[in-house]
Parts: C-alpha cells; structure tokens; sequence
C-alpha cells in the first residue's frame, strides 16, 4: 500500500513540476489557414495538478518557470484561475528576442474523422528549459510546507540535460520527506530525436525514485527499454497477458513500484477513440471500465485527465480498482471539451462511474 503523509502536516495535496506552454487553438478549423486563436495554458505535468484542484478540490502547487513578460504573465493568468498555486514559479529575465529564455507555444488542432489532431510546438529555449539543480528549494516544499504527492514526467526530464537532473533531484527530496512520486514517462519522439539512448538512461535513473509510474506500451518500451508482446490494436482483442508481462517485468526490475498504470486507447478516428485502461498494484492487475467509440472532441490531456483521477482516488484511500476508473471516466470527459485541462466536476466523474449516460440534464 501507499504510505501517505498526514493530510493535517502539509499545505499541498499534491506539487507538480513541468513545462506549461501557451496553446494556440484554431478551434474548428486548421492551424495553416486560421485567422484567429483560441489561447489556453497546458503541459503534461501541469494538467495533472489543475484537475486535482478544478474536480478533485484538492490544494495543488506547480514548480515550472516563464520568462517575465506579457505571455508569461498571461500564462500565469490563467494557471491563477486554474486555481494551481504559483507561488513557486521562476522568472528569468526576457531580452526582448528570447534568445536567452522565453516561453513556449504550442499550436494545436483537434482532428476530425480521418484526419487526425495535429500539434506544432515552438518550446526550444524555454525558461522551464533553463532550470537547473540547485535552482528550487525543494526542502521548503517538501520540508517546511509539506506535500502528500508529487508528479512530474518524462516531457519535463527531456527538455534539456539540466531539467533531467532536476526531475532526480526533486524526486530524492520527495522521498526524503515522504512524499509519494508518480511519473508519467510521455514519450515524445520529437523531444528526444538523435538521443534515443539518453531516454532510456534518464528514465531508468529517475525511475528509482518512483513509486507510482504511469505510461502505455511505447512508454514502457521507449523510455525503460521494456518489451510488449501481443496485440493492442483493438480493446476487444488485448492481449492483457503481454501487459501483464511487461509490468512484471517493470515491477521485478523496480521494486519500489508500487503502482504501475498504462492507459488503452484504440484510434478508430480521431473523433472515435477506444478507452480504458490498467492498473497492478501489490501483484495484481486490475482492468478498468471500457468506453467503445467513445467520441472525442479534443483528445489532448485525455491522459494527464486520466492520471489526475488515478492519483485522486489513491490519495482518497480507495481501493485500486475505484481509483483506475476515476482515472478513466476522468479522462473521457476531459476529452469532450476543449482545450488540455479538464472541465469535469466530480460529481460528473462519480456519476459516469455509476453508468450515468447522456440525456440532458435540467
């Protein structure tokens, strides 16, 4: 079982540490013909923090950094009204050219039908980029105000050599003190494109600090250097036994697992997807609720949605198998509306859990 901090000895629930860039949303239409943008904030570390505190109502932190200028104030704009404390957020100075630090920008477009979600991310010499050992006082957030959780992921460790350090430092200090460690490994390709290895290698060392890790088959694979056998190209036909492998595998190699989840997502389009999702916890596997043809309207976050209801329900004490379904019902309607961060209230999420449908509510 997870040995939880005292909720009476800590400020924070829950702190995250990531990137959070600008998104640039043509809304329904496309990002090479738009004219206008919808603009929201997002980062895979960050998305899990603000639905812990917009559903869950739990009290959440993020560590990150921006360069001081008017998209930075803007980006901490709206983490404010996300209801993510900021206090811990670090700012570089801006030379105007952003040659030094500057902030990141992500386009998105959602996809329909046959033609699938499109992201273009402008983030090289971010100020998250930029930060180093040393540079966060992890003793005055673990220490002196305390933290029941802490999360961070594989999309903040690849951002540079020196935020890869970070995430181990952070994690070290968080076990020190008690704190449970998720990670989520997020894999992206284009993050550590030419330096394949390196993912592997800093994962693996990161790795030992976890005790929560979240990721899917590529995950697994990429980042740990872990094999999937079987079919995943379908929910219906899984191969469960080949995910079950792969995180005995993963649990054998890392003893200090505790839980390890992996979401299940068959693309039939990108308005159609299939989901659900697994959990082993204590030598068992559980396997949540399944959505067949579940129709999204914006698939990004769906599993940084999905991670923050797990983690919700593990902090609440609840048994494994409550918990992944939170995760997943969580995620589905995330992925509903738009923007990265959930719109969900609990009491959506509880009553999805209980098979509640769609028929309008008045």
């Amino acid at each position: 079982m997870l040995d939880l901090r005292n909720k009476d000895g800590c400020v924070y629930d829950e702190v995250s540490l990531g990137e959070v860039m600008l998104r640039l949303d043509p809304g329904e239409g496309r990002i090479r013909t738009a004219r206008m943008f919808h603009a929201w904030e997002g980062g895979g570390e960050y998305n899990v923090a603000r639905g812990l505190r917009k559903c869950f109502k739990l009290k959440t932190a993020l560590v990150t950094a921006f360069a001081e200028n008017e998209i930075g104030y803007l980006l901490e704009d709206l983490i404010i009204q996300g209801g993510v404390d900021t206090q811990f957020v670090k700012w570089l100075p801006y030379d105007g050219i952003g040659r030094g630090a500057r902030n990141g920008l992500n386009f998105t477009e959602r996809g329909y039908g046959v033609r699938g979600a499109v992201g273009v991310s402008d983030r090289a010499h971010t100020a998250v980029s930029k930060l180093k050992p040393g540079d966060v006082d992890w003793e005055t957030i673990f220490g002196k105000h305390g933290a029941r959780w802490f999360h961070t992921g594989g999309i903040f460790a690849a951002l540079s050599e020196t935020t890869a350090q970070v995430a181990l430092e952070a994690a070290k200090c968080a076990k020190k003190h008690g704190t449970v460690v998720s990670y989520d490994l997020n894999y992206r390709p284009s993050l550590w494109k030419g330096r394949e290895s390196q993912a592997v290698e800093v994962n693996r060392e990161i790795a030992k600090y976890v005790d929560v890790m979240i990721g899917n088959e590529e995950d697994f694979t990429a980042c740990l250097g872990f094999e999937i056998s079987g079919n995943s190209s379908n929910l219906s036909s899984l191969d469960i036994g080949g995910y079950k492998r792969m995180i005995e595998t993963a649990s054998a190699a890392y003893p200090n697992f505790k839980v390890i989840a992996s979401t299940l997502r068959t693309v039939k389009s990108a308005t159609v997807n299939d989901w659900s999702a697994i959990c082993w916890m204590e030598g068992s596997l559980y396997q949540g609720m399944e959505f067949d043809g579940l129709e999204v309207f914006d698939r990004v976050g769906g599993g940084d949605s999905f991670a923050s209801g797990l983690i919700y329900g593990l902090l609440s004490g609840g048994d494994p198998q409550t918990a992944l379904n939170l995760g997943i019902c969580h995620g589905a309607l995330a992925m509903t509306t738009p923007g990265d961060t959930s719109m969900a209230s609990l009491k959506e999420v509880e009553a999805l859990m209980r098979g509640a449908g769609a028929r309008v509510v008045r």
